[in-house]
């Protein structure tokens, strides 16, 4: 358990970065010293990890290279030990301070390093975090990184969020293939953002729903541009999935559609793929 001073005095020992403010190519002494460091700062438990972030500055605001490294570094440590319940201690104190009054950018960074060394134990916090619409795609990243727990996290959230961050949460649903938000899914496909409704095409291809392939047809045929490009695609794939789940008349019924309803010139190439797909499937 260090003093602030004994801490200061532990994180000064962390080598210089090197002139770009980074740290690479370091020799063999200087990686010793480090482990050293590191070692030392996991003995010091909860208070050494709360004195890390103590000394944390909003970015531009102050020169903290070296504590920065040196909590990045200790979660680097403790997801290495091969010892849940160091990790879990870890993740916990960073957790501590995700909800505190620090600045955005500090908070940010610990949303980051919980995507590193955070378990199913910070899930509700990170949760917490996506109502903030500043923190919200770190929150959201790092839940992903952890994925236990964490579409029930995106799930409860989504009806509360706005803007750019409900783009991100329907975005990780998809990366998650979570199957619990079809319904989710199937509402952002009418969203007001053209963005959203693109992720939520695509998370419905990802999951394979069978019962939104008519709501993702029918999306696709009123777009144009980019958008009905995209959400094209998604109808592939989503017949892609079917197929593979062995649904092959839902397949089927995807490809006639886009062989019958992409008649534009430019939109010949997906009509004689859909048709080439739909003689297969068939």
């Amino acid at each position: 358990m260090p003093t602030t001073e004994e801490l200061k005095a532990l994180v000064a020992q962390v080598p210089d970065p090197d002139p770009n403010g980074t740290y690479v190519n370091l020799d063999d002494a200087k990686i010793g010293r480090i482990r050293q460091v590191v070692g030392d700062l996991h003995k010091g438990g909860r208070d050494a990890v709360v004195g890390l972030i103590d000394m944390l500055a909003e970015p531009g605001q102050g020169n903290d290279v070296k504590p920065h490294f040196a909590l990045h570094l200790l979660a680097v440590h403790v997801t290495g030990l091969g010892d849940d319940k160091a990790r879990a201690q870890f993740a916990l104190a960073v957790a501590s301070q995700v909800g505190s009054d620090r600045p955005k950018g500090v908070r940010k960074y610990l949303i980051q390093e919980l995507g590193l060394a955070g378990g199913r134990e910070v899930v509700e916090t990170l949760g917490q975090a996506l109502l903030d619409a500043d923190l919200c795609d770190d929150a959201a990243r790092a839940l992903a990184a952890i994925r236990d727990g964490a579409a029930e996290q995106f799930l409860a959230a989504l009806p509360k969020v706005q803007g750019r961050s409900r783009l991100s949460l329907i975005k990780k649903l998809g990366v998650l293939c979570c199957a619990k938000a079809a319904d989710a899914f199937k509402q952002a496909l009418g969203d007001e953002d053209a963005d959203v409704r693109i992720a939520a095409a695509w998370g419905i291809a990802r999951i394979a729903d069978a019962s939104a392939a008519d709501a993702l047809l029918a999306a696709a045929d009123r777009r144009e541009g980019w958008e009905r490009f995209n959400e094209t695609d998604a109808c592939f794939a989503l017949a892609e999935g079917l197929l593979a789940a062995g649904r092959k008349a839902e397949a089927a019924a995807i490809y006639t559609h886009l062989g019958k309803t992409r008649t534009a010139p430019s939109e010949r190439h997906v009509r004689e793929a859909a048709e080439r797909a739909g003689a297969a499937a068939k």
